[in-house]
């Protein structure tokens, strides 16, 4: 396992669709595993492929408690089939380092995808784990959680976070 960079936004992989998955085998386990690894490294509780410019439909999320251990899923060509409620939480993101901001979303949702095996599964989610699954899964249709933000909070957000990225090259 490796960690892999993890790429920040405007880098324009993280804009372009995914593609769909069709082979299953040893090198997608690896690259499974290596964002198992990335994530937990970074921290995080979600990541996908893109963002560590890899354009395929894999996701990995942990939402469990930390008392809990670990509770990795690994998901690939994943998609929401039904939502529904409303959740406006604050959100960051890894490819987004050092801003937050409140995005709706469904409160609940199903999620059908498949593990590196290629075996379906179909689960229901809620709070957390809804609002990551529906997070990280943008990521897969080129959408990142500030492409929800309105007009006046996008120009607010490229304002700050100019500022943002500044005091990160200076920590290197």
């Amino acid at each position: 396992m490796a960690l892999r960079k993890i790429y920040h936004y405007p880098d324009p992989v993280l804009k372009q669709p995914a593609e769909k998955i069709t082979v299953f085998d040893q090198e997608l386990e690896t690259l499974a595993k290596d964002m198992a690894e990335t994530m937990y490294a970074a921290p995080g509780v979600g990541l996908a492929a893109p963002q560590v410019g890899v354009s395929k439909r894999l996701i990995v999320l942990d939402c469990s408690p930390r008392e809990e251990g670990p509770g990795l899923v690994v998901a690939v060509n994943p998609e929401v089939v039904s939502g529904e409620g409303e959740a406006c939480e604050e959100e960051g993101c890894l490819s987004v380092p050092g801003y937050y901001a409140r995005v709706e979303r469904h409160a609940r949702v199903k999620v059908r995808y498949q593990d590196v095996t290629g075996g379906d599964h179909l689960v229901e989610a809620e709070g957390l784990w809804s609002i990551c699954f529906q997070h990280e899964i943008d990521h897969l249709d080129g959408k990142l959680f500030i492409d929800y933000l309105s007009p006046l909070k996008r120009s607010l957000f490229k304002k700050k976070y100019q500022k943002i990225l500044q005091q990160l090259e200076e920590q290197l």
